[in-house]
């Protein structure tokens, strides 16, 4: 089942495919052929009459982390702040938009202050010399890895993402707004999704969609939502048609059961005059204000000035020393999620290119990465993303997937992917990138490894790997849930043995970065063995009570309009909701075995050696709602013994490994394998033996 087509959803009212008269380069995916350097500023100083910019570090806190790591020894917590500087006039910073409508400091700068967490050995003789930084979900703080503590990295979590409102445990980007050169507001037409879970008549807050919870909104530039420009509609599934709500049924308020419809007038809330109905998504476009320069890329400059000054400073501008200054030679980025979209983007965008030329990151792992993030346009939404039902049309869903310099879209008719800006100056990371079931699923994620039109296998640069970890789900490591606890119509995924794969693969990127060793070869389906296939290709063995549908999120080129330029996720965007060009990428899903676990990618002890089915899909639970269930995946259990599986095609445990001295046996070949192969740790290996010693699953 091939999930909506934006032919379907084409909308029928010119009122909601709202034109400026903004114009800029790029174009909504027509046209010929583009060579890789378009958009790409020239790798330019800055004049030489322009002064450097300054960077200040300021220290809150400085506490001892508990407990001890290895012969590295004890480990202490910096906090602090990092303000710094990004010249408009450095070609390097050309590509950030609306930079040039951002207030100057009096050293004519643009000004950003991000919060940062830094653990570092209390004892720096002891430190290995690399950087490991990590990028903040959301403004979430990362912790210290203990495996890698023993290693001796250092560890800096700094804030990238100008939306997250100040919180007691976040981790924020303080960045101006931009405006008009007169100093008036900037303003320009914004989508939302209102998406409640409950009926009620409690206003919702913007800016809405699945993934924004909490995350700062664009005001609306007017309260009148009478004025052309203002729309609000609902529909239970994004492709069916749209009902308008009239505006005299809806305000920008906040409102409440004390405080009923119209409510109280507010810039960032609407409140509607009916419930708000759990079984509809709703779809506001409005004209927002005040765009925030990070948002919109100041975070790429931020993230990129603040590693080269903790890897090469000695102290800022004022003296204040770099807490390991002279320590680090090596830096190695690490996103999930989100912050691994955030790191492609990084590099895409030409950013892992310092202010001097050289490399800003070394090695970049992007996990659970299959797009990139919304941050270098005018009313970006960094923590967006679409899913089957809902928001399909967000930001962060467009731009290049292919890697390669020479990468052709043939769909969208461009040429140019990922790494082409830092090819061309020779400053690309060693790249690692990977991939859960979810990806596919979800978060269309096979156009990284095939063309365009899902017909032919990519060959990825030499510089990086794509790692697919087969059988699992977009959260790593969560152990199973009953369907009802996620709204799920199976029990989640439950395949914990990727977390061991994962650490394996960051150590295998730090001998590459560091000894220069390679790494394993990209292990990922294919679909010149057949791996990689047509969603209604899938095998899936006929589990009773298990229905395969085949449901994957589709991805339609979309047309934003003159001004934005959809190969670097960058620009305006000028018609809003976008329009569909007729043509669509080809999503593709891994082929699965008897068992219905994937057969390629990397496959942890939880699908070698498997207690159940373990799948990148699940469906929601509600009914007449066409979607995944989140991120979750599936898993389906095997029956214990061959009398009590049925009509269960898959064998049982019993038949699998006789007894629970075969199933320690099965475990401990798959380990050994794994850590032959380099995707497991020996000490992992060792702990996951000792723990099927310890729990057994047969007599």
């Amino acid at each position: 089942m091939k999930r909506w087509s934006l032919r379907a959803a084409t909308v029928a009212s010119a009122a909601l495919f709202l034109l400026s008269a903004c114009g800029g380069s790029g174009g909504g995916g027509g046209g010929l052929l583009l060579p890789p350097s378009t958009g790409t500023p020239p790798a330019t100083t800055p004049p030489a009459a322009a002064t450097a910019p300054k960077y200040k570090l300021v220290v809150t806190a400085t506490e001892d982390v508990a407990g001890t790591f290895g012969s590295v020894g004890a480990y202490e917590k910096i906090t602090g702040t990092f303000t710094g500087e990004v010249d408009p006039k450095d070609a390097r910073n050309a590509i950030i938009q609306d930079l040039q409508l951002a207030p100057l400091n009096a050293n004519g700068k643009v000004e950003y202050t991000s919060d940062f967490v830094l653990f570092k050995p209390k004892d720096m003789g002891k430190a290995s010399g690399v950087l490991r930084y990590d990028a903040p979900n959301r403004g979430n703080i990362v912790n210290l890895d203990p495996y890698f503590a023993s290693r001796g990295y250092v560890f800096l979590t700094a804030a990238w993402q100008g939306d997250v409102p100040a919180a007691a445990g976040k981790l924020t980007l303080k960045v101006p707004v931009a405006k008009n050169a007169d100093g008036s507001s900037i303003t320009g037409t914004y989508r939302a999704e209102l998406l409640p879970t409950a009926a009620t008549n409690d206003s919702l807050p913007l800016p809405g969609g699945p993934f924004n919870a909490a995350m700062q909104a664009y005001p609306t530039a007017s309260l009148d939502n009478t004025k052309p420009g203002y729309v609000l509609t609902r529909r239970i599934n994004e492709g069916d048609a749209r009902q308008l709500i009239p505006a005299s049924d809806w305000k920008f308020a906040k409102c409440s059961a004390a405080t009923p419809f119209p409510g109280t007038p507010d810039e960032t809330n609407v409140c509607l005059k009916d419930k708000w109905d759990p079984a509809y998504l709703y779809e506001l476009v409005y004209v927002a204000k005040d765009p925030k320069v990070m948002g919109l890329g100041l975070g790429l400059a931020a993230l990129r000035d603040m590693i080269s000054f903790f890897h090469r400073d000695a102290s800022d501008s004022s003296g204040t020393a770099n807490p390991v200054a002279a320590a680090i030679k090596n830096t190695i980025a690490s996103g999930v999620s989100q912050c691994g979209n955030f790191m492609k983007t990084f590099v895409h965008l030409g950013f892992n290119e310092d202010r001097a030329g050289q490399k800003v990151f070394d090695g970049v792992f992007a996990q659970i990465a299959a797009r990139q993030t919304n941050i270098n346009m005018r009313f970006s939404i960094p923590g967006g993303g679409g899913g089957v039902r809902a928001d399909h049309t967000a930001f962060g869903q467009a731009g290049t997937r292919g890697l390669s310099k020479d990468y052709v879209d043939d769909v969208a008719q461009r040429r140019g992917g990922i790494l082409s800006r830092c090819e061309a100056s020779g400053t690309c990371p060693k790249l690692f990138i990977g991939f859960s079931g979810t990806e596919f699923y979800v978060l269309q994620g096979s156009p990284l490894l095939t063309d365009a039109w899902g017909t032919t296998d990519l060959v990825q640069p030499s510089n990086a790997r794509v790692y697919y970890y087969a059988s699992t789900h977009h959260l790593l490591g969560l152990a199973s849930l009953p369907g009802s606890s996620a709204g799920a119509l199976y029990a989640t995924n439950g395949n914990a043995g990727v977390i061991p794969v994962v650490r394996a693969l960051y150590q295998n990127l730090e001998d590459w970065v560091v000894k220069g060793t390679t790494p394993p070869d990209s292990q990922v389906p294919k679909i010149a063995d057949t791996t990689l296939v047509r969603p209604q290709q899938v095998k899936f063995p006929a589990i009773p009570g298990v229905s395969y549908t085949g449901l994957v999120n589709n991805y339609s080129l979309l047309d934003w309009g003159p001004s934005y330029r959809p190969q670097d996720e960058s620009g305006i965007a000028t018609q809003v909701p976008p329009a569909y060009l007729g043509r669509d990428y080809a999503i593709l899903v891994p082929q699965v075995d008897t068992d219905g676990n994937d057969l390629a990618g990397i496959r942890s002890l939880d699908v070698a050696v498997p207690l159940g089915t373990n799948t990148g899909w699940n469906y929601t639970g509600v009914p007449g709602r066409i979607d995944q269930a989140g991120l979750f995946g599936s898993y389906f259990p095997f029956a214990k013994t061959a009398a009590l599986r049925g009509a269960d095609p898959r064998p049982s445990l019993q038949e699998r490994y006789t007894d629970q001295a075969g199933y320690v046996a099965a475990v401990t070949a798959a380990a050994n394998d794994l850590v032959a192969k380099r995707f497991m740790l020996r000490v992992d290996a060792d702990a996951a033996i000792a723990n099927a010693v310890a729990n057994p699953v047969l007599p």
